[in-house]
Parts: C-alpha cells; sequence; structure tokens
C-alpha cells in the first residue's frame, strides 16, 4: 500500500479523449514528509508516518517540534500513520509527493463527511413520515411508533431516530485517477469525496 495526506480543493469537470465528460474531485495532495518509519523486525508491524501542511512553531508542543528540527523538517500540521507502506527505500526526512500516482489508477480516499448536526428521521433515514387524513395534520415528518407493544415493552438498540447527522469518518472505494499534476501537487479524482472544501483527505492505492 501507498498513500498521501492532501486537502480537497473543489470539484471541477474535464473532457477526455473521447469526448467524454467526467465530473471530478480537485485534492491538493502533498507534498508529505516522512517523520517516522516502522519496521516488523524493531516495532511489530511496517508503517511510515507522514506530515503536512506547515504551521509556526509557536503553535507547535515541544515534544513534535524537537521531532521536526531533528529531521531538519518544517513546522508540520498534520501527521498520519499508514501501515503497510511500501518504505523500502525511505528515511525519515524524505518528501512523498503526488507524483506517486498516475493516470488511470484505482484508489481509496478517506475523509470526514459534512456535519449536518441534529437532524429528523425523514432527512437523516429517508422516512416517508405520516399521513395527513384524519386530522393528523402534525404527523408528516414525524418517525411512527417506536416501542415493540407489551412485549418487549422497550425500544429495541439501533432503532433508527432523529440525531446527530454527518461528521462521520467515510472511505469511498475504487475512485479512478483521471489527471496528476506533479508540478503543482494536484490530483483529479472521478467523482465527489467525504468531507467540504480545505477539509483534510487520505488517498490511498
Amino acid at each position: 500500500m501507498i498513500g498521501i495526506i492532501g486537502k480537497k480543493i473543489g470539484m471541477t469537470s474535464v473532457f477526455t479523449e473521447d469526448g467524454s465528460y467526467v465530473p471530478c474531485t480537485v485534492i491538493e495532495a502533498g507534498p508529505c514528509y516522512v517523520t517516522g518509519v516502522k519496521t516488523a523486525d524493531k516495532h511489530g508491524y511496517n508503517s511510515v508516518q507522514l506530515g503536512f501542511g506547515e504551521k509556526k512553531e509557536k503553535h507547535t508542543t515541544k515534544p513534535e517540534a524537537g521531532l521536526f528540527k531533528k529531521h531538519k523538517l518544517p513546522m508540520l500540521r498534520h501527521l498520519k500513520e499508514i501501515r503497510d507502506f511500501e518504505h523500502e527505500n525511505l528515511k525519515e526526512g524524505d518528501v512523498v509527493k503526488v507524483d506517486m500516482f498516475k493516470e488511470g489508477d484505482t484508489v481509496k480516499v478517506t475523509g470526514v463527511s459534512k456535519g449536518k448536526g441534529f437532524q429528523g428521521v425523514v432527512k437523516r433515514h429517508g422516512f416517508g413520515g405520516g399521513v395527513r387524513t384524519h386530522g393528523q395534520s402534525d404527523r408528516e415528518r414525524a418517525p411512527g411508533s417506536i416501542g415493540g407493544s407489551s412485549f418487549p415493552s422497550r425500544v429495541f438498540k439501533g432503532q433508527r431516530m432523529a440525531g446527530r447527522m454527518g461528521g462521520d469518518k467515510v472511505s469511498v472505494r475504487n475512485l479512478k485517477v483521471v489527471k496528476v499534476f506533479g508540478d503543482s501537487n494536484l490530483i483529479l479524482v472521478k467523482g465527489a469525496v467525504p468531507g467540504s472544501k480545505t477539509g483534510l483527505v487520505e488517498i490511498y492505492k
């Protein structure tokens, strides 16, 4: 597995050579700095820790600042450990760029979905609501009965109800890489990916 951390820029569209219209998500992927490498022999598993996005030293904790200075890296805002990363030639201080991907690759993109706040069952679960007949003018978006009658006289676990919606970690698989712009650290992925603009995403191959 290989991966990179990026920031969602927004959506656009491109035309392929055969004239097809393809909606794409633009992601600023990298450059990411290698801040740590773990091996199965020493740590029990293989992984690479990547850092993305710079920040000021005054906003960095002393342990993190010491780590970055040790490897002569800028102060990094986001750190992410990727397991089973192909790191044969990687070491602390190296830079991982978007050109590790190429057009036609199939990737998985992980991000945090947009938060919708507290929502009812119609929006959250797609319920149809109640009927308006026989004086039920206030039941159009109500969930209806939730209990189990006299047995078991309780509400079942996992019952779909109103509640907080969105803000969850979501992965979308089998997305196709349409274009890669190595000079500007941009990658175009076919379709939509989770999260809002400027949201942090992870791209895995």
